[in-house]
C-alpha cells in the first residue's frame, strides 16, 4: 500500500514538471515574439516555413511585414575586419567586396523604392571634412540611411555632422566618441528618434579587442517611406 501511494507521488511529481516545463517555455517564447514585434518583425506562417526562408534575407529570423525592407549591421571588429552592411537581402558592403573603410560607412537607400542608391565609406581618419560635410549636406530628404563604424569615426566629425546625423533620427551621435563601436539605421528628415541604433561604448575594462570593444550588431525591418525621391544613379567609392 505504501509502495502505491510512493509510485502515485512521483506520478504526480513528474506530471507537474512537465507542465512547470511547458509553461516556462511557453512564456519565453512570448516575451521573445513581444520583442522581435517591437523591432518590425511578424510570424506570418504559423508552419514557420516562411520564416525560415526569410532568415536567407539578411540573416533575420523572422519574415519583414509588407511595405518594410530588412536589413542587418554590424560595425567594424577593431583595426581587424570591417564592417557589413546588408540590405533587402543583398551584401551591399563588407571586407569581402573590399569597398569598406576607416571611418563611416553609408548606404543611402531610395526609402520609397527601395533601391540603393549610393555607398560610400566617410574617411574620418584622413579624408577631406569639407568633402565629408559636402556629402552629408547633399543626401536627399527621404532617404534611408545605413551607417557603421569602423576603426575610428571621430578624428574628422564636426558638430554640424552630428547634427545632420541627429536630422536622419540619431540619438546617441553626440556621445559618439574614439573606438566606439556604432550602428545606425534611419531616414533624412526623420522627425522623431530611430528606434534602430546601437553604440558599444570603448571602456579597457570590458573592451575584447584591446582599444576597441565588441562588434554592434542590430538589424530590424525599416518601414518604406510614401514620398517621391529624385532617381540617382549607383555609384560607390570613398571621400
Amino acid at each position: 500500500m505504501r509502495y502505491q501511494v510512493c509510485a502515485v507521488f512521483q506520478l504526480v511529481a513528474v506530471v507537474a514538471a512537465v507542465l512547470l516545463f511547458v509553461w516556462g517555455v511557453s512564456i519565453t517564447f512570448d516575451l521573445q515574439s513581444d520583442a522581435l514585434l517591437s523591432l518590425g518583425f511578424y510570424d506570418s506562417n504559423p508552419n514557420k516555413a516562411e520564416s525560415i526562408e526569410a532568415a536567407k534575407k539578411c540573416s533575420l529570423s523572422q519574415v519583414c511585414p509588407p511595405e518594410s525592407f530588412p536589413f542587418h549591421i554590424w560595425s567594424g571588429a577593431a583595426k581587424v575586419v570591417g564592417p557589413k552592411i546588408c540590405f533587402n537581402g543583398k551584401i551591399i558592403m563588407s571586407n569581402v567586396l573590399n569597398n569598406v573603410g576607416p571611418g563611416i560607412n553609408i548606404v543611402e537607400i531610395n526609402g520609397e523604392r527601395g533601391a540603393v542608391e549610393k555607398f560610400y565609406f566617410l574617411n574620418m581618419e584622413s579624408g577631406d571634412k569639407d568633402q565629408i560635410l559636402s556629402y552629408l549636406r547633399e543626401i536627399k530628404p527621404g532617404s534611408i540611411i545605413l551607417a557603421a563604424s569602423y576603426v575610428d569615426v571621430t578624428q574628422r566629425m564636426t558638430d554640424e555632422m552630428r547634427e545632420i546625423f541627429e536630422g536622419m533620427g540619431s540619438s546617441m551621435i553626440k556621445t559618439l566618441n574614439s573606438h566606439d563601436s556604432w550602428v545606425f539605421a534611419g531616414k533624412v528628415g526623420m522627425k522623431e528618434k530611430s528606434l534602430f541604433e546601437k553604440l558599444v561604448v570603448s571602456d579597457p575594462k570590458t573592451n575584447i579587442y584591446g582599444e576597441w570593444p565588441r562588434v554592434a550588431e542590430l538589424g530590424g525591418c525599416f518601414p518604406a517611406i510614401d514620398e517621391d525621391n529624385i532617381n540617382a544613379p549607383e555609384t560607390k567609392g570613398k571621400i
